[in-house]
């Protein structure tokens, strides 16, 4: 079977993800008792390494204690909020170009489906080629490389699992409270024992993450709208679109469940993650539009 460039870097990506996993080993340490091993003030670095792995010294640790000393100055959902934006910055830092290529490449989706209809049926060399030319002069355009999106997914995976874990093992996370909630207990038990404000930051958190995987898309096809409406013609649908949308709904779902039995503390950073994420996703794109007016000019 031959794979297209989408399929070629979604299993380039997979393999990247499971090499991740594996090299990290993302399991969250335990005691004999089962509970998560909390990392205090008083932990050391040399303790981590030589009783657990690499990774959870050099990425999990390091975050767990910048968490133990902001949480009594700012409160714990200060200290998640502003760790997180911290290491969104970072990220950006070193991925923005990736970055920038992965939303744009979502922008001129509709423009590579257009071309790659052109030459649907049409399997000799030289339909192929110019199929290809076709494609790359798009990219060449837009200033895309498809497989810069690797590099975004390969830098930012450990980082989550590292906030995952550290956002668990913080003492002072674990023992703190946020708007009087235990942030240890999940918001499954809270909704049981009849504390209803766990529901509310469990909607919450669902509706930053709707938000944040939504707004990609709904910005792509607003721009294939604007697009259309400059030459007088109808905006193209994305035949991925709907492939994209049942994606997101599955994982919609999957967040949901998941946000239901993981600690509240967990909760409170994925809605202040999606929160991030959803300004990134507008700051990217204001850059996109500049480098194409400038480029267009």
């Amino acid at each position: 079977m031959k794979l297209n460039t989408s399929q070629k870097r979604l299993l380039v990506m997979g393999v990247l993800i499971v090499f991740t996993l594996s090299a990290s080993g993302c399991r969250i340490p335990t005691d004999e008792t089962g509970a998560i091993k909390q990392i205090t003030s008083s932990t050391t670095f040399g303790e981590i390494m030589s009783t657990e792995s690499w990774f959870s010294a050099i990425f999990v640790w390091p975050l767990s204690q910048l968490l133990n000393w902001v949480t009594p100055k700012i409160g714990v959902g200060g200290a998640i909020a502003l760790v997180t934006v911290c290491v969104n910055l970072i990220l950006m830092a070193f991925t923005l170009k990736s970055t920038i290529a992965s939303q744009q490449m979502q922008l001129i989706q509709p423009q590579l489906e257009k071309i790659q209809r052109k030459y649907e049926g049409r399997d000799d060399d030289a339909s192929k080629m110019r199929m290809a030319n076709e494609m790359n002069a798009l990219y060449k355009k837009y200033d895309v490389n498809p497989f810069s999106m690797i590099l975004v997914t390969f830098l930012q995976f450990p980082i989550i699992i590292a906030m995952y874990q550290s956002v668990q093992r913080s003492a002072a996370i674990k023992n703190g409270t946020f708007l009087g909630l235990s942030l240890e207990q999940t918001p499954l038990a809270g909704m049981r024992n009849g504390q209803y404000l766990y529901i509310i930051i469990w909607l919450v958190m669902g509706l930053f993450q709707f938000v944040s995987m939504m707004l990609p898309q709904k910005m792509a096809e607003k721009k294939a709208k604007e697009e259309a409406e400059k030459h007088h013609r109808r905006p193209e649908k994305s035949a991925q679109s709907s492939q994209n949308k049942m994606m997101q709904i599955y994982m919609m779902g999957m967040i949901m469940v998941f946000g239901l039995m993981w600690p509240t503390a967990m909760t409170v950073y994925w809605a202040i993650n999606s929160l991030v994420t959803i300004a990134k996703t507008y700051l990217v794109q204001k850059m996109i539009e500049k480098k194409n007016e400038g480029a267009a000019a």
